[in-house]
């Protein structure tokens, strides 16, 4: 069984900044691709970013330079840096993963971005 655990969540004011981290866990030789999507009131769920095994790399339109995606294989875990953070990025942040051809969810962590 896999499991990814999203941590860094959290709320902050506006122009301000934030990591999330998301460890996978279980029965895993290696994890293949990664990504951080997200969710807001009455929206559907969109990529943020996406990394690949390689260090690939894929953002969302909106990202606009302001978000940083990386991962350190060795631990399994995906980190998203979230910077000059809006209001409009207030959401609940899933991570993704790509696990022996199965892909698997987190439970998500909401970022508020508010004065």
């Amino acid at each position: 069984q896999v499991q990814l655990v999203e941590s860094g969540g959290g709320l902050v004011q506006p122009g301000g900044s934030l990591r999330l981290s998301c460890a996978a866990s279980g029965s895993i030789d290696s994890v293949d691709a990664m990504g951080w999507y997200r969710q807001a009131p009455g929206k559907d769920r969109e990529l943020v970013a996406a990394i690949g095994s390689g260090g690939d790399t894929n953002y969302g339109d909106f990202v606009k330079g302001r978000f940083t995606i990386s991962r350190d294989n060795a631990k399994k875990t995906v980190y998203l840096q979230m910077n000059s953070l809006k209001p409009e990025d207030t959401a609940v942040y899933y991570c993704n993963a790509d696990v022996s051809n199965r892909n698997y969810w987190g439970q998500g962590t909401q970022v508020t971005v508010s004065s």
